[in-house]
């Protein structure tokens, strides 16, 4: 449970550090929002790194799931766009991938 709960706090600060560039350079907000935006990134890359995978790239692969998900729930929460039946079914199929890279029996 641990691996989770670091995989969704990284989800929530790679995409609003993300978004904040976004903002800046496609909604003409302020270039402010980078400030915050480089810190949440920060923030996610030291949250993956507390991963305890056993190697980055599993970490990194077995986060690609979360992303995905987190990803369409902040189209549904922050930009008002729900997402459809063919997102929520690339999300399950995703998410079941991130388990099996991140829980999977592995010989010793």
């Amino acid at each position: 449970m641990q691996s989770l709960a670091i995989y969704l706090f990284a989800a929530f600060a790679e995409i609003a550090g993300c978004f904040a560039f976004w903002a800046w350079l496609r909604l003409d907000r302020s270039a402010f929002w980078v400030l915050p935006g480089l810190g949440l990134l920060a923030l996610f890359a030291w949250l993956l790194a507390q991963s305890p995978a056993d190697h980055a790239g599993r970490a990194y692969a077995a986060y690609g799931g979360i992303y995905i998900t987190a990803s369409l729930f902040w189209m549904w929460l922050a930009e008002g766009r729900r997402p459809d039946q063919w997102d929520a079914i690339g999300a399950l199929v995703c998410l079941a991938g991130a388990a099996i890279i991140l829980w999977g029996p592995r010989a010793a």
